[in-house]
């Protein structure tokens, strides 16, 4: 599945597709199913896994284009998670009617390969964000994505000046708009060849070069373990620049379960311990047959005991 096509898909129109199925399995090692509850209320999320560890689940749209968002919505509800992701504002207020959050709301869709290190698409990625800022702070949003763009040649001190030199009028308007911009971290070696923000230091960098809160990174554990690893002490050292977190299981960009790499309880007791209140947000690609079993799975993993 491709993330761009997808979340351009979602930005364009409203996704048709086949219902899932109705039930899901529980957590344990002896899995038992249980059934939705149909009766759940469009503003009944009383529960949400927040609990003792400060941060709060998310899960990704696009990794569930497939499934309809009211069928999303349903189970974010029955599996206690706060928010669903990378929406556009029709979809955003869809979720907020099933009193559901959505912690980073889908950027333009231009921007993830001619991003902000081009000045040749400055004018119309601010056209843009100008446009898409106002709205989303009528819904209120809090955290807007954005993306570096591609290299195309250009170095990475070039392309921290010319960044900044795009966003500052955009970070500046979020800003009054209580919106702050986060700026994804990718991986430049298997998912997207040639992009620019592809190591934590370098978006540290352009943080720094910005010098404002209403700019910070969104930090994806699957993208930063394929191009750097270190995760936890990444975590531990650069937080305070971090406003968000993608999870999935490396290698493969799948669930992220015993068949992967990474050990996410870990990585969820790092991430609470340095106090971050924000979102988790899950962004594998499910390949189970039932995709909430999938889901389900996953937040009982991130969610510390």
């Amino acid at each position: 599945m491709d993330r761009k096509k997808a979340i351009t898909g979602m930005f364009a129109s409203a996704l048709g597709i086949k219902a899932a199925k109705d039930t899901v399995s529980s957590l344990s090692d002896a899995p038992r199913a249980f059934t939705r509850n149909e009766q759940t209320s469009s503003s009944d999320t009383s529960g949400l896994r927040v609990s003792e560890q400060g941060y709060k689940h998310s899960v990704c749209r696009w990794t569930y284009s497939s499934v309809p968002l009211e069928e999303l919505c349903e189970v974010a509800i029955e599996l206690k998670i706060d928010s669903i992701e990378l929406l556009d504002p029709s979809d955003i207020k869809k979720v907020q009617q099933r009193g559901l959050h959505c912690a980073v709301a889908n950027s333009v869709p231009l921007s993830l390969t001619n991003g902000f290190n081009d000045p040749a698409y400055h004018a119309a990625l601010q056209k843009e964000y100008s446009e898409l800022i106002p709205v989303l702070a009528d819904l209120g949003i809090q955290n807007l994505i954005c993306f570096s763009g591609n290299r195309r040649g250009i170095g990475d001190e070039q392309g921290i000046e010319q960044s900044a030199i795009g966003l500052d009028p955009i970070v500046a308007l979020a800003q009054k708009y209580g919106i702050t911009l986060v700026m994804e971290l990718l991986n430049s070696k298997v998912d997207h060849k040639d992009y620019q923000c592809d190591h934590t230091v370098w978006g540290v960098g352009l943080c720094e070069k910005i010098g404002s809160d209403h700019f910070k990174l969104l930090y994806d554990i699957y993208h930063m373990q394929v191009m750097e690893g270190d995760i936890i002490a990444t975590i531990q050292k650069y937080h305070p620049y971090i406003a968000h977190y993608h999870t999935a299981g490396v290698p493969g960009r799948n669930e992220i379960d015993q068949s992967q790499e990474l050990n996410y309880p870990a990585i969820m007791q790092a991430i609470q311990g340095t106090g971050f209140t924000g979102h988790v947000a899950q962004e594998f690609i499910p390949t189970a047959e039932n995709k909430f079993d999938s889901l389900a799975r996953a937040i009982d993993l991130c969610t510390l005991k």
